[in-house]
């Protein structure tokens, strides 16, 4: 397959020095002989093999950038997620710390309410039994004052039978009974 130059176009240093139509064979057949087509190197070719290579070196350099791109947007998420991470766990320990602290609160509060239950029931209890024992001292007193009424005297022996006297007194229902046996010899 034979080339012509009438059909491609010339480099642009080219076109200058070229003559255009037939002058430009003429003109090859003048300096270089019958040889006109194969007067040396393809000037056009190299240069299309030159624009070739500088096409592909141009998308090397595109993917190369494109790589690089996805690798740094990558290593910038990474980044991102481990700064996220640390500030997750941060939060998460300054939560758990107020946990415990609320917790250690509340756990002061109940404790301070169940000394306080503690030392009402406590006096609630000790003031009963305070009560308690104050009615059953009046009961006692009642009773001693009622006996010492109704006592005969050690000396006279006339209220005696069969050595001893025995007396019962009724106290009503809501205190307690007394059976109270009094002997005198």
């Amino acid at each position: 397959m034979a080339i012509s130059f009438s059909t491609l176009p010339a480099p642009a240093k080219f076109r200058e020095q070229q003559p255009e139509g037939d002058d430009h064979l003429n003109h090859c057949s003048k300096t270089m002989g019958s040889q006109c087509c194969k007067c040396g190197p393809d000037e056009d070719a190299l240069e299309r093999e030159r624009r070739r290579k500088l096409l592909l070196a141009q998308l090397r350099h595109r993917k190369r950038v494109k790589a690089a791109g996805q690798i740094q947007a990558w290593w910038r998420g990474v980044l991102v997620r481990r700064t996220l991470l640390v500030a997750a766990l941060r939060a998460w320990m300054i939560q758990c710390w107020w946990r415990t602290l609320v917790q250690r609160r509340i756990r002061q509060r109940r404790q301070a309410l169940l000394r306080a239950y503690v030392i009402q029931e406590q006096a609630a209890v000790k003031l009963q039994a305070c009560i308690r024992m104050w009615q059953c001292r009046q009961h006692y007193c009642q009773m001693c004052n009622a006996l010492c009424l109704f006592q005969v005297p050690e000396r006279s022996l006339a209220f005696q039978t069969d050595d001893f006297l025995q007396v019962q007194c009724a106290v009503p229902s809501k205190q307690p009974e007394f059976h109270i046996e009094i002997l005198s010899i």
